[in-house]
């Protein structure tokens, strides 16, 4: 990959709201030269969507998040591959993870409440052939989201202290 369509990428990672441009005129470059490389990158699966990061705690959503991770039996000549994408056709299924460790996938999910969960686990991901186990953690609370910080203090709340 070029170097400017490294910086690019960089750029819009920060920022995907950045527009050709804007981008051309960081970068010091022609803006339909960064139009042709982005629509490059795009063709050939580099960036694969664009998104906004939402800190969901201020929606006041009941949606609960889960990390499950799954201890399967790789299946000969695929591995963890085929059982991977039978994972990740499930609606409730976020993202699906190859992981070292006790466990070899790690799966995110997200449902109604508790119960949706629960059934999903239970009903679903663990009668799927080749799953040897399951262990289920719920996301109580969001810190930092894709190197964002999530818990911006309000400087208004804060006591004021007089020296």
């Amino acid at each position: 990959m070029n170097e400017l369509k490294n910086k690019i990428i960089k750029l819009l990672k920060d920022d995907a709201r950045l527009s050709p441009e804007l981008l051309a005129t960081m970068l010091n470059e022609d803006a339909d030269k960064i139009r042709e490389n982005i629509a490059e990158l795009e063709n050939d699966g580099t960036i694969v969507k664009y998104f906004t990061l939402i800190n969901e705690d201020k929606l006041n959503s009941d949606d609960v998040e889960a990390l499950i991770e799954v201890k399967v039996t790789p299946q000969k000549r695929n591995g963890f591959e085929s059982i991977a994408k039978e994972i990740e056709k499930f609606p409730e299924v976020k993202s699906v993870f190859l992981m070292s460790g006790a466990y070899d996938l790690l799966v995110t999910v997200k449902g109604k409440n508790l119960k949706d969960i629960a059934l999903f686990v239970s009903e679903r991901l663990s009668g799927m052939d080749n799953i040897l186990s399951t262990a289920t953690h719920f996301i109580l609370k969001k810190y930092k989201l894709e190197g964002i910080s999530l818990s911006i203090e309000d400087d208004s709340q804060r006591q004021k202290i007089q020296l």
